[in-house]
């Protein structure tokens, strides 16, 4: 599904149930988890980029693309 600018994805209503029966811990749980996946995901992609880069430009760069710049 491709998504343009100004447009959000929809939770369809079996999912919205699934996540109305959880606890608020279970779904800080589930944020927590998809956050720390999104981070995996851009240090890869920040490594296969600059290679020659230690883990500090690495982690710099991995906390500016996953923050939008604000840090």
């Amino acid at each position: 599904m491709r998504l343009d600018a100004g447009q959000f994805e929809v939770v369809d209503d079996q999912m919205a149930d699934i996540l109305r029966q959880k606890t608020g811990a279970e779904r800080l749980a589930i944020v927590d988890g998809l956050f720390r996946l999104a981070q995996e995901l851009v240090t890869g992609a920040v490594r296969a980029a600059h290679p020659t880069w230690d883990r500090l430009q690495i982690s710099r760069e991995v906390a500016r693309r996953v923050s939008h710049g604000a840090v």
